[in-house]
């Protein structure tokens, strides 16, 4: 008999609301992630090399730096570059082409429903997966 292996997706989470951390940590572990969080943009990165996430969600608001230079750095960093990022803010829509010109998959502003992000996280994943068995 042939045994197969799922691998569980691991999700980086970087918010500096503590509350908002815990709550979709609880959340995403229920539907079957593992998760990391990272409360602000100096961890963030470090966090994201370490762990290799298979996504990360990211606040812009975050103490230290704002999170469009986290996500620039991400995304210029050959180890990170590949990493979806699905950005998750409180800040205006005014800002989503510059974050996704900067290389975020999609932008979503809080508050969002879980279902909605749900699906989203769904769907990246599964593009992902699907590009790298090309």
């Amino acid at each position: 008999m042939r045994m197969r292996f799922f691998h569980k997706h691991n999700i980086l989470i970087v918010d500096d609301d503590q509350d908002l951390l815990v709550g979709l940590s609880v959340w995403l572990r229920a539907a079957g992630y593992q998760i990391t969080v990272a409360p602000d943009a100096g961890s963030a990165f470090h966090a994201a090399v370490e762990h290799m996430p298979d996504l990360i969600l990211l606040d812009l608001g975050l103490p230290g730096r704002d999170g469009l230079a986290v996500l620039q750095r991400l995304k210029d960093s050959p180890s990170t570059a590949h990493i979806p990022v699905i950005v998750i803010t409180a800040r205006d829509g005014s800002n989503e082409s510059t974050v996704l010109d900067a290389g975020a998959v999609a932008f979503y502003q809080k508050p969002i429903e879980n279902a909605e992000l749900l699906e989203a996280i769904a769907l990246e994943l599964e593009n992902r997966h699907a590009e790298a068995a090309r």
